[in-house]
């Protein structure tokens, strides 16, 4: 008996296990890059639904409590998803948060630059600091009582009083060619990183890394698969790279100027976009001179996108020797989300512009 109680207040010494962070997310392949590296350790959240416009969204007051509770919110940054920016400055600072597009490391581009530089921080610049800048402190204990989460929950119902909170509620219907945008302009940095593969490796090393910070316990596994996922990227890389080859020089038009990380990363001749911008509907003479391209035929093909009208890239082909070519989704908005998500959409996207350029 005396040998069971010695084993049994040996083991209350021992420390407890970390909680293993619960990791919420805000557009499919941001949740896909973090799912790769949580691997068997949890399943992060998705808040955007299926479907919807990431620059446009609106949440509902479940996912808004969801979020307050977070141990790690994992995204792009203002740029892409201003809704998120509105969520996070509601909630307690002491909440983690981490914008990929100011990881250390991304090759960041201005809209219309082809080229594009690091985002590196000074010498000896301390990640702790960093989080203090953007208001959460490392050192603060992370764990929230129930009735701070509900505060926050209630402040977001208040907020988004018109939003059904039930499963089935649909915003794509909602958020489907809607040109206000909440801020979201084309100006300045482009936000769409993650279709240079080389940001998806630095993402997966950032994420880690923070993970690790936040739960050192399972630091090992978190760099075993953040080391994985790259692999993985990089094989994904090399097989889109000898897809793309072939139709490098020949040049097509796209909705809006989403893909300027993806075309510059594989070489491929963008001749235009109808639209510059999301938050606004592209002019007539923006229209005219683009329509002359195409009948020009400085375009083999035009490709509409997931979320907006296709209607001025058919109306634009009209009487043109181009072609229409599938929708692109460069957000990943139409595809299953999970770990796979990524490497789906990049290969879309390829497999679209070829079937097109190659037809």
């Amino acid at each position: 008996m005396r040998y069971i109680i010695s084993l049994l207040l040996a083991s209350t010494a021992l420390p407890a296990l970390a909680d293993v962070p619960r990791v919420v997310t805000d557009i499919p392949p941001v949740h896909a890059i973090a799912a790769q590296v949580m691997g068997d350790l949890g399943q992060p959240e998705l808040l955007l639904d299926r479907g919807a416009n990431a620059h446009n969204y609106q949440l509902r007051p479940s996912q808004a409590a969801s979020l307050a509770d977070a141990g790690l919110v994992v995204w792009v940054g203002p740029e892409m998803t201003p809704w998120m920016e509105r969520a996070l400055d509601g909630l307690s600072p002491d909440v983690p948060r981490l914008s990929l597009l100011n990881a250390e490391g991304t090759l960041r581009r201005d809209y219309g630059d082809d080229s594009a530089h690091d985002h590196a921080d000074h010498a000896g610049h301390d990640h702790g600091d960093e989080a203090k800048a953007a208001g959460h402190d490392h050192d603060h204990d992370h764990d929230h009582d129930h009735d701070h989460d509900h505060d926050h929950a209630e402040a977001a119902k208040a907020e988004d009083h018109a939003h059904d909170d039930h499963a089935g509620h649909d915003h794509a219907a909602h958020d489907h060619d809607s040109h206000d945008h909440e801020g979201h302009t084309h100006s300045g940095v482009d936000p769409h990183a993650w279709l240079d593969p080389a940001n998806a490796k630095v993402w997966a090393g950032a994420i880690a890394a923070e993970l690790s910070r936040l739960d050192p316990e399972n630091a090992a596994t978190y760099a075993a698969n953040a080391a994985a996922a790259q692999a993985r990227i990089d094989a994904l890389d090399a097989e889109l790279a000898a897809q793309l080859a072939p139709v490098a020089d020949k040049p097509f038009v796209v909705y809006h100027d989403a893909y300027g990380y993806f075309t510059s990363h594989y070489g491929l001749t963008m001749a235009g976009a109808v639209a510059l911008g999301d938050a606004s509907s592209p002019g007539a003479a923006r229209l005219r001179e683009l329509s002359a391209t195409v009948a020009e035929g400085g375009a083999l093909c035009l490709f509409p996108e997931a979320q907006h009208d296709p209607a001025l890239v058919t109306q634009m082909a009209e009487g043109t020797a181009a072609r229409v070519g599938a929708a692109l989704d460069p957000e990943g908005s139409t595809i299953d989300a999970g770990p796979d998500a990524y490497d789906a959409l990049l290969r879309a996207l390829a497999s679209n512009l070829v079937a097109c350029l190659n037809g």
